[in-house]
C-alpha cells in the first residue's frame, strides 16, 4: 500500500519566517512548528533567506503498519521540505541513555519508508537531524557513523544538533 508522505493533511502550510521552532508536546499528538513560546522548542530552525519551508508531521499523524501486521511503523516526528531539499527532524527530550541511537533508528526507518513512496531523486539535499531538548548542542557522532548513515540510507547526511540551519 502507496503512502503518501508529500501530499498529506498533516502537511503546515509554508512559512517564510526567519526563525520558528519545531514542537512535540510528547503526549501521542503530531508535532508542529511555533512561532512563539520558545520554551516549547526541541529544534530550533534559522531561514535568514526567508524561503518557504513547509513542516510536514509524520509520527502520530502518517500512521503506516508494518507489512502483514496492525504494529506501527517507528518513525521520525517530521520532514521540512523547501526547494530542492528535505530534512527529517526526530524530536527528544531525554537527558541520557541511548537516545541517539533510537533517534537514528527512526530516522533510518523513515528514509526507507519515504524512499519505498516516493522518487526522492527530485531532492538534491538530504539530511536528518537528531534534535535533543536536553542536548541541544551538536553531539559528536563519528565520520564512520556519518559514512554508514549516508551509506545505508542513499544519501542522506546526518546530524545531532537542536539548530537547524536553512541554506539557499
Amino acid at each position: 500500500m502507496k503512502v503518501n508522505f508529500i501530499e498529506t493533511d498533516c502537511k503546515e502550510p509554508a512559512r517564510t519566517d526567519v526563525t520558528f521552532g519545531i514542537c512535540d508536546n510528547q503526549n501521542g499528538s503530531k508535532a508542529y512548528t511555533s512561532i512563539t513560546d520558545p520554551e516549547k522548542w526541541i529544534a530550533k530552525v534559522t531561514n535568514n533567506s526567508e524561503l518557504e519551508i513547509t513542516f510536514t508531521a509524520i509520527d502520530n499523524c502518517i500512521i503506516i503498519f508494518k507489512e502483514g501486521t496492525k504494529d506501527k511503523e517507528s518513525t521520525c516526528d517530521g520532514m521540512l521540505t523547501f526547494p530542492k531539499s528535505l530534512y527529517l527532524v526526530e524530536l527528544k527530550k531525554q537527558g541520557t541513555g541511548g537516545w541517539l541511537s533510537d533517534a537514528k533508528y527512526q530516522l533510518e526507518n523513515t528514509i526507507r519508508l519515504l524512499y519505498a513512496n516516493h522518487d526522492l531523486s527530485g531532492f538534491r539535499y538530504k539530511k536528518a537531524y537528531a534534535c535533543n531538548k536536553k542536548h541541544p548542542n551538536f553531539t559528536v557522532i563519528n565520520s564512520a557513523e556519518r559514512k554508514a548513515f549516508f551509506e545505508k540510507t542513499n544519501g542522506f547526511r546526518i546530524d545531532a544538533q537542536a539548530k537547524i540551519v536553512i541554506k539557499r
